[in-house]
């Protein structure tokens, strides 16, 4: 049985300046990470949900990008309040984030339409 009932994943990815893809940490990821990280703790989440950087996971032209295990959920989150919004809906009622999916990598595994 997995210890953490959900795992974030952020890519901390940094790629030389002027690479075609651009790298998530450029993006903010590092930002977006602190808040997971914070929120996790705050809500007392901690232990039962983990935040973690990642290295690249290639998608970093449309990053800061996050993956929510087990679901295997791709997120691109911009903002604070896009993380807050994964971790109230994603992470706390199973609920996907949909406008928030990662253009054609959005679900790897097979999820219902509405909720987890």
């Amino acid at each position: 049985m997995p210890r953490y009932e959900k795992h974030i994943f952020v890519c901390t990815n940094q790629r030389p300046a002027g690479h075609p893809k651009g790298c998530c940490a450029e993006k903010g990821s590092g930002a977006v990470l602190d808040v997971f990280k914070r929120e996790l703790a705050q809500r007392g989440l901690k232990g039962r949900m983990r935040a973690n950087a990642a290295g690249c996971l290639d998608m970093c032209e449309f990053g800061p990008t996050v993956v929510v295990y087990p679901e295997g959920v791709w997120y691109s989150v911009g903002t604070e309040a896009d993380a807050i919004e994964i971790i109230e809906k994603h992470l706390l009622n199973d609920e996907i984030v949909t406008r928030l999916l990662m253009p054609d990598r959005g679900r790897l595994t097979p999820v219902p339409d509405v909720t987890l």
